[in-house]
C-alpha cells in the first residue's frame, strides 16, 4: 500500500461510495487497513463477518449470520443511521449471483449514500453481476511497499530480540518486494525458527519463497539456464546494445536519469537464436527467467483470461529484477480476435498497457517466428526498446557457430570448416547444431571418432528450412529492410530506410 492508496481509501469511505470492492488475497492486511482507517476518519465501527463465523467486531452481536449472507447485509439495520460504519464481507462476491442478495445490495447502494457507513467486499477475482456493475467501486491493493516491508521486518526483528545490520536489512527489503505481507511474515518465522533471528542468511530463502509463487502458478514457468552470450553465434549488434541495456538497471544509471529499459522483440526464423538469446540474457544479467506461454492466460469465462493477466503481472513483478520470456507471441496473439469473443484483443491491451506504463525492473524478451500475425500496436514505440532481426548465419557466422558446437562436444578439434561453412549456405543455427550431431551418430554407428566427411555427409543430407520455406523468409528480410527492425548481426547489414 502506498500513501496515495490510504488517501483514496479514506476519500472513498468520506464520500460515501457505498460498495468498495478491495481487489486482493490478502484479507489480514486488509482488515488491518480497514482498521487504521476507521480510526483516522473519526473511530468508524469496523466490523467483519464470513460465512463460517458469522459476525465478529459488533458489540452483543458475535457470531451471529452464520451460514446467512442476507443477515450479515441487515445487520446494518442494527446500527444507529448516523453511526459511522466499515462491514467487512470476506468471500462474498460468491453469493451475489442470488436474486435476494442481488437486490439487497442494490438497495443498500442507495441508502448508504445517505449514510456514514461502507460495505467492503474483498475478493482476488469476481466477475460482477451486471446489476451492480454501477453500484460498486473497485479499488486493487497493491504489493507492500519498501517502506512498509522495511517496518514489517523491523517489527518481527525487535520482537526477537536481535535486529540485523543495516545493510543486511536493507538486501532483505529490496528482496522482499513484491511478495505478499503473509509471504513475508512466512519467510521471516522460519528464519526464526531455524536460527532464532532474521539477515543476510535469509536472502536464499527468499528467492525460494519467490520460485515457490510462481512453482504455484499455472500461467509462469521459472527456468534455471546456465548459456551466456558465448554460447550463441555472430548476433554481435543485439550482444552489444544488451550489454548497453544490462548496465541501465544499476544505481548510477538511475541517478544518471535513465529509465529502466523496458524489453527487446526478437523476430526471425525457427532455430536463429532466440530462445537461447532469451537464457543469455538471464544468465549475463543474474536474473530469474520467467517464461511465459500466451495461450495459458485464456480461459473460458467471461473476465477470467484478465485476471490471469493481471495474476501473471503480479506474479512476474514479484520476482523483480527478472526476465520475462514471452515465446512465439505472434502465435498467442495472432488469431481472429472475433472467435473467442475478443479476449486476446482485451488481454492483448491489458498486457501493452502494463509494458508501456511499468516502473518495475521486469525486462520482456518476446520472440516470434514470423511479423504476419503480430497486431501492429504491439510493434509500436513505447511497448519495446527496440526490434532485432536475427537472421540465417551468413559464412563468418556458420563458421563461429560450427567451432562452438563442435568444442561443446570435442574441446581439442582440429576438423577444418572450410567445405562446410561453404555447403552450409541458408542453415540456420539449430540446423548447424543438428549437423554436428548427426555426424557423431555416423561416427559412433561405425565405431570411431566423426570427421569432416561426416559432417559434410550430414550437409547434405539435410533439407534447410530456408528452402522449404523460402517465401516466408524472404517476405521476413523484406519486412526488416524497409526500416522496422535493426539487424541483430553487425557483419551483415540490412539497409535502412524510411518507413513507408
Amino acid at each position: 500500500m502506498t500513501e496515495s492508496w490510504s488517501d483514496q481509501l479514506d476519500l472513498l469511505i468520506r464520500a460515501r461510495a457505498p460498495i468498495l470492492w478491495i481487489r486482493s488475497l490478502e484479507e489480514e492486511r486488509i482488515e488491518t487497513l480497514l482498521g487504521a482507517a476507521a480510526a483516522r476518519l473519526g473511530q468508524r465501527t469496523l466490523f467483519r463477518w464470513d460465512f463460517v463465523d458469522g459476525l465478529a467486531g459488533l458489540p452483543n452481536r458475535t457470531a451471529e449470520a452464520v451460514r446467512n449472507p442476507l443477515a450479515a447485509l441487515d445487520s446494518l439495520k442494527s446500527l444507529p443511521q448516523d453511526q459511522p460504519a466499515i462491514l467487512l464481507l470476506l468471500d462474498f462476491h460468491r453469493y451475489c449471483d442470488d436474486p435476494g442478495i442481488c437486490r439487497r445490495l442494490r438497495n443498500l447502494s442507495i441508502s448508504l449514500r445517505r449514510q456514514p457507513q461502507t460495505l467492503v467486499i474483498t475478493a482476488p477475482d469476481w466477475q460482477v453481476p451486471r446489476e451492480l456493475e454501477e453500484c460498486i467501486t473497485v479499488l486493487d491493493l497493491p504489493l507492500p511497499t519498501a517502506r512498509e516491508i522495511r517496518d514489517l521486518l523491523e517489527s518481527i526483528a525487535q520482537a526477537s530480540g536481535h535486529r540485523p545490520p543495516a545493510d543486511a536489512l536493507e538486501q532483505l527489503v529490496h528482496s522482499c518486494s513484491g511478495l505478499t505481507e503473509q509471504r513475508i511474515r512466512q519467510v521471516a518465522a522460519r528464519a526464526l525458527a531455524r536460527r532464532g533471528q532474521i539477515g543476510e542468511a535469509d536472502l536464499a530463502e527468499v528467492l525460494e519463497e519467490k520460485r515457490q509463487s510462481i512453482a504455484r502458478s499455472e500461467l509462469l514457468e521459472y527456468c534455471p539456464t546456465e548459456a551466456s552470450p558465448a554460447d550463441i553465434g555472430g548476433l554481435e549488434a543485439l550482444k552489444q546494445w544488451l550489454d548497453q541495456r544490462r548496465l541501465a538497471f544499476s544505481d548510477e544509471a538511475e541517478r544518471y536519469g535513465l529509465p529502466l529499459p523496458r524489453g527487446v522483440l526478437l523476430v526471425g526464423p525457427q532455430g536463429t537464436g532466440k530462445s537461447l538469446t532469451a537464457k543469455a540474457i538471464a544468465h549475463s544479467w543474474a536474473m530469474p527467467l520467467l517464461r511465459l506461454d500466451v495461450g495459458r492466460l485464456f480461459a473460458g469465462l467471461v473476465g477470467a483470461s484478465e485476471a490471469r493477466t493481471r495474476d501473471m503481472i503480479r506474479r512476474a513483478e514479484s520476482m523483480a529484477p527478472c526476465v520475462l520470456w514471452i515465446d512465439e507471441i505472434d502465435k498467442g496473439f495472432g488469431g481472429d480476435s472475433r472467435s473467442d469473443g475478443g479476449a486476446s484483443q482485451r488481454v492483448l491491451a491489458s498486457l501493452l498497457t502494463w509494458m508501456a506504463e511499468k516502473t518495475t525492473a521486469v525486462f520482456v524478451v518476446a520472440t516470434a517466428n514470423g511479423v504476419a500475425n503480430l497486431p501492429p500496436e504491439l510493434m509500436r514505440k513505447g511497448r519495446f526498446d527496440e526490434i532485432f532481426l536475427l537472421d540465417l548465419p551468413d559464412a563468418a557466422e556458420r563458421r563461429t557457430i560450427l567451432d562452438l558446437q563442435l568444442r561443446r562436444r570435442r574441446p581439442a578439434h582440429a576438423i577444418p570448416l572450410e567445405v562446410l561453412v561453404d555447403r552450409t549456405d541458408g542453415f540456420s543455427g539449430a540446423e548447424l547444431e543438428q549437423i554436428v550431431v548427426e555426424a557423431m551418430h555416423l561416427g559412433f554407428g561405425a565405431h570411431r571418432d566423426f570427421s569432416e566427411s561426416d559432417l559434410i555427409r550430414a550437409a547434405s543430407d539435410l533439407v534447410p528450412l530456408s528452402r522449404t520455406a523460402r517465401e516466408q523468409m524472404e517476405a521476413l528480410k523484406q519486412w526488416a529492410s524497409s526500416g522496422r527492425a535493426r539487424p541483430a548481426s553487425r557483419l551483415r547489414g540490412v539497409t535502412k530506410t524510411d518507413s513507408p
